[in-house]
């Protein structure tokens, strides 16, 4: 499906996940996809002290590099938690961007005690992930309330916002939340409304970051050309 709309995408893998899957990691760089750092096994970084949260991250950076052939420059953190120490970890690590805060509906550049540290935010949303509206806890209180057609309304109204102020549009999908038929379909669909609109780009949050990276330009004062 991303092949057939052009939609290049950045994977966001647990290392544990991909040590157990590696065919699936040479499928996402087949595809031309990001491979990025999504902790080592899920793990609740705000309950680790610097040191673990550091060797943790490190080596799921480390396997992901060699598994994929390329060094990750990104990473969202498990659950989008941000600890004390989440930043000094990115930065130790060289990473070039972070996806797991919420400050602004644009990139911005991450401060630490009010000093620039270089550092691109790529920012989320929890009304633009598929969790909440369809994750369900069997032995809890947390059940799936939406139906498909509702959440994908849901995401048009958003793109069509975001269109419209010539912004970015960024979705969190959860292959076992968003992996089965019905809800596929929608975001079939999704994409070929989105595609229906002129001078569009589509990139992986690693062009993104590294083209605001490379620019002196505002975040918001243009995309790399070359997909449209």
């Amino acid at each position: 499906m991303l092949a057939r709309h052009e939609v290049p995408t950045s994977f966001y893998v647990p290392a544990v996940s991909a040590l157990l899957h590696p065919k699936d990691i040479e499928a996402f760089v087949a595809g031309g996809h990001e491979v990025a750092v999504h902790g080592w096994i899920h793990e609740r970084n705000t309950q680790l002290p610097y040191e673990a949260e550091l060797d943790l991250m490190g080596r799921a950076t480390d396997t992901l590099e060699k598994l994929s052939g390329t060094r990750p420059i990104g990473i969202r953190t498990p659950s989008w938690d941000f600890s004390y120490s989440t930043l000094d970890v990115i930065r130790e690590l060289g990473l070039v961007y972070d996806s797991s805060l919420m400050a602004d509906d644009e990139p911005y550049e991450l401060d630490a005690d009010g000093t620039p540290t270089g550092v691109i935010e790529i920012p989320v949303e929890w009304v633009r992930d598929d969790a909440p509206y369809f994750m369900m806890d069997r032995f809890g209180g947390l059940r799936p309330h939406l139906s498909p057609y509702d959440v994908e309304r849901i995401w048009i109204d958003e793109f069509e916002a975001a269109y419209a102020a010539g912004s970015m549009f960024e979705l969190t999908l959860h292959p076992h939340i968003s992996g089965h038929r019905s809800r596929l379909a929608m975001v079939e669909r999704l994409l070929t409304y989105i595609r229906s609109f002129d001078s569009l780009w589509f990139g992986t949050h690693a062009e993104l970051a590294r083209h605001l990276s490379d620019t002196t330009a505002a975040p918001t004062a243009g995309l790399p050309s070359g997909r449209s």
